[in-house]
Order: C-alpha cells, then sequence, then structure tokens
C-alpha cells in the first residue's frame, strides 16, 4: 500500500478552517505533490478540489456561498452553481 500524504483543499491561511470542516483528502506523493500532476503544480486539480471542498462545505454546514467567501475569501464555484446555492 502507497503511504498518502494529507492535503489541506484550502491551504495558507486557511488551512486551518481546511481541518475544522474535514475539507482535506488523503493523496499518493504523486499526485500530492510532483509535477505535473500533482495537485500542487496543476491548476486545473487544484480548482477542481476546490470546487468540491466548498460545494462539501455548503453541503454539510448549510452556509450560503456569501458565508462562504465569508470564511474563506474567495468563491471558486462556477458561476452557474451559485445563482442555484
Amino acid at each position: 500500500m502507497r503511504h498518502l500524504e494529507r492535503h489541506h483543499i484550502f491551504g495558507g491561511a486557511n488551512r486551518s478552517l481546511s481541518e475544522r470542516y474535514g475539507l482535506v483528502v488523503d493523496l499518493c506523493h504523486h499526485c500530492h505533490n510532483e509535477p505535473p500532476d500533482g495537485v500542487h503544480f496543476n491548476p486545473d486539480r487544484m480548482q477542481l478540489l476546490h470546487e468540491i471542498g466548498e460545494q462539501k462545505y455548503l453541503d454539510e454546514t448549510g452556509d450560503t456561498v456569501e458565508g462562504f467567501i465569508a470564511k474563506f475569501g474567495t468563491n471558486y464555484l462556477p458561476t452557474e452553481r451559485t445563482e442555484n446555492a
């Protein structure tokens, strides 16, 4: 079995919020931190995780997109998904 590495979907200043709300994923080293496909090197994969993380936060907390922005600083969901949130 491969060793897995914990990735906080929202890092930096929001790392503790990711931990608090369970917005973390366990990835193999290659998928986590190796170019070109690792999430830290691949903007499309990072965006996908941001979208999944924000939707999980909204679903599990019942908060609004505006509430997410107030906590995390930005919205990651495509416009068509935020119009119905």
